[in-house]
């Protein structure tokens, strides 16, 4: 080209839960079943969608006003719902016009990073999710920044580690949290949550609270969003549909504005989300619409509740049989549908191998992992191809300094689902013991 058009941020694009299936797709091409344990597709999983959401779903599609355009932040009746039961949950009061709709929150994430000044900064927590610290580090062209969840300490945030970046890199303008947290399924508590709005306050900054699972929180768990702690602190809570209702193919999510007010620059930024989306005119219209229709149907609670005893279910018993693995810190999630287990420190090494039954596929997978790779991608690739379980490696799928992987709770069988997790346990000790 007469000039370079690449971003220079774009390989900082990277977003292994998915990359990984290609691998996966020509090990199953050379004959060995693949058991997809890596995106968080309930759909995919083989859950179904009660008749009443879909009842829902035809009956709005028989009605004109769904196949026009929405108006630019979203349809007006569902965001007046969803800052009425915002404000009802307590904490800071919102209107309408504090909420602004995405097509995803993939749409929101990227927009939010992308209209970030290149040099203002979000740190975010270790680990990762992907699609917010790619599009971060993309947009600055620069690594990015993160806190240490810590697996020896139930994954509690450390901020003595954050506030010391905190301090030496001003940069830093925006703390991002995950809470219901993917990978690891932790649920914040509110000491925690007061942490960072003090924190935000001490140092002038914003918080991004991605809260997708908000309504996935295992019973017992004491849970309360961002609204709750924020005060007088600039925020962005974001909030969707497709892990929920589950519809992930809707792509449908919003972002909800707290204290435009108290902050002329934070203020600014916001508006210019809002002159994002309105270049695109609006997002998709159906989901829209039936937010409030499928969530005021008394029906509604009583099933999100169903489905998170059975995620919590699974995760007893991954918990369970995972944990007799020495080698292995294990936490079970309290929310969400991931579970991630982490390797202790120097247990793992480039000379350990798993038998693998199928010559084609040992072959194939030989001559893709090189030195470069992470250790426990080294392991995810040989458990892949031995036994066909797909899951994702912490350490470069999530922008982890630690080693270890995460997989789905979303197996409808909990006997097949046990079985996975028992083949699991015997590949990871067949694997550290071939290095003895």
């Amino acid at each position: 080209m007469r000039n370079t058009i690449t971003h220079p941020g774009a390989d900082n694009l990277v977003y292994e839960i998915r990359e990984i299936v290609g691998v996966a797709n020509t090990i199953e091409k050379l004959g060995q079943p693949i058991i997809w344990e890596n995106i968080g597709d309930p759909i995919a999983k083989g859950e179904t969608i009660p008749a009443w959401i879909k009842e829902h779903v035809q009956n709005a599609l028989k009605e004109d006003k769904t196949w026009a355009y929405s108006p630019t932040m979203g349809l007006l009746e569902t965001r007046e719902y969803i800052a009425h039961e915002r404000n009802l949950e307590g904490g800071i009061q919102i209107t309408a016009n504090d909420i602004l709709f995405f097509n995803g929150l993939g749409d929101a994430i990227s927009k939010l990073y992308r209209s970030l000044h290149p040099t203002a900064r979000v740190i975010g927590p270790n680990p990762a999710y992907p699609t917010h610290s790619s599009a971060e580090s993309a947009n600055a062209d620069s690594p990015h920044f993160t806190y240490p969840l810590d697996p020896h300490n139930g994954w509690q945030p450390d901020f003595v580690v954050l506030e010391r970046k905190l301090e030496e890199n001003p940069h830093i303008t925006g703390i991002l949290i995950v809470n219901p947290d993917n990978p690891t399924g932790f649920v914040y508590p509110p000491e925690t949550m007061k942490k960072f709005v003090a924190l935000a306050k001490k140092y002038k900054l914003f918080i991004i609270s991605d809260e997708i699972y908000s309504n996935l929180v295992y019973d017992g768990v004491e849970y309360q969003k961002l609204a709750a702690f924020i005060e007088d602190v600039p925020g962005i809570a974001m909030r969707g549909v497709s892990k929920e209702f589950p519809w992930p193919g809707g792509r449908c999510g919003w972002v909800e504005f707290y204290n435009r007010d108290k902050d002329e620059d934070f203020d600014k930024y916001c508006k210019s989300l809002i002159d994002a989306k309105m270049l695109e005119v609006c997002s998709t219209t159906l989901p829209q619409r039936l937010i409030p229709i499928i969530m005021q149907d008394e029906r509604y609670y009583p099933y999100l509740k169903k489905r998170t005893a059975k995620y919590a279910a699974m995760a007893d018993t991954a918990a369970a049989i995972l944990g007799e693995i020495p080698e292995l810190i294990v936490h079970k999630p309290q929310g969400a549908f991931y579970m991630t287990v982490v390797f202790k420190e120097d247990v793992l090494t480039n000379s350990q191998k798993m038998s693998i039954s199928n010559s084609e596929v040992g072959k194939y997978i030989e001559s893709l992992i090189n030195p470069d790779f992470s250790l426990d991608k080294r392991f995810v690739y040989y458990l892949l191809a031995a036994t066909g379980i797909c899951v994702v490696p912490l350490h470069s799928g999530f922008n982890s300094t630690y080693h270890g992987f995460r997989f789905t709770l979303l197996q409808p069988d909990s006997e097949e689902f046990k079985r996975h997790i028992h083949t699991i346990k015997q590949s990871i000790r067949a694997y550290l013991d071939s290095d003895i």
